[in-house]
């Protein structure tokens, strides 16, 4: 038994997608793995639960394809992973994990007595598998359908239908169990709706390709030194200390844009709060 600190490098990215049919999920956690590997395919596995879908993409390369067929229980998806991480996979594309809920819902309604109390027997299957993606030595990306819907969009004066994805079918907050959560749109452009990263929360929608997985792939190789960096920008008392660490850190300045956005604007706003009679109502600084 042995105390250490933590380390960011002895973890793995668990992330999931989430989007509704044609949103490009399979495509776009392909081009995420294929950055977390640097390149290399055949360190990338997929457990395709989506009828084939998987082989779409073998012009990309030679990635690895385990077919789960129904009944999707839980523990067939960790056996499934077990197999994959026994290979010596670095990247597990679990496609999709929408069809375990479904599978522990028919369950569920087949059981007899209490709905509520039979919710005892759902809870620990579902943790047990949760509990295998967080815990692998793999990176996990995790895909998860979302719940199709429709919205009345104004063109040219008509209300002309548009699919939009909504509701991931999973168990409720299992969201929060993930490092990063991209919503995808049926375009193809993702936003985080969730980032303990810092990467890429608050920043516009974009196209997921190589470049994101090599940018999470530096984030996960930081390790302790990043994280000190980050405790360092929150100490900072005034933006002169800021913009020496702002040069200091040139080598990490995208990794940590997000949170010298942050400082900066915490320190405005206690400047402002200081000294509200040295700023104008515009909100700019006046000079005397």
């Amino acid at each position: 038994m042995q105390l250490r600190q933590s380390e960011r490098k002895k973890a793995k990215i668990k992330m999931a997608l989430q989007g509704s049919a044609g949103s490009g999920k399979t495509y776009s956690s392909l081009l995420l793995a294929h950055g977390l590997t640097n390149g290399d395919f055949s360190k990338i596995a997929i457990i395709d639960t989506e009828n084939g879908s998987a082989d779409l993409y073998a012009h990309l390369g030679n990635y690895n394809v385990l077919t789960l067929t129904p009944p999707f229980t839980p523990d067939n998806y960790i056996k499934a992973i077990d197999v994959c991480e026994k290979a010596g996979i670095e990247v597990i594309i679990i496609d999709s994990i929408s069809h375990c809920w479904d599978y522990l819902l028919d369950y569920h309604s087949s059981l007899a007595g209490n709905s509520f109390t039979n919710w005892a027997k759902i809870t620990p299957l579902q943790k047990a598998f949760t509990d295998k993606i967080l815990q692998s030595d793999a990176h996990i990306i995790a895909t998860m359908r979302t719940k199709q819907d429709y919205v009345l969009n104004q063109k040219d004066g008509k209300y002309i239908p548009e699919k939009v994805g909504l509701k991931a079918v999973q168990k409720d907050g299992l969201d929060y169990e993930f490092t990063i959560v991209f919503d995808v749109d049926i375009k193809h452009f993702a936003v985080s709706s969730k980032d303990r990263t810092g990467l890429f929360m608050g920043k516009p929608e974009f196209i997921i390709n190589s470049a994101t997985g090599r940018k999470i792939l530096e984030w996960c190789n930081s390790g302790t030194n990043l994280q000190d960096a980050r405790e360092k920008i929150k100490s900072t008392k005034n933006l002169d200390e800021l913009k020496v660490l702002y040069n200091q850190y040139s080598n990490w300045r995208e990794l940590l844009e997000y949170d010298f956005k942050v400082q900066k604007d915490t320190i405005n706003s206690k400047e402002i709060l200081l000294n509200p009679k040295s700023f104008s109502t515009n909100g700019s600084t006046s000079h005397h």
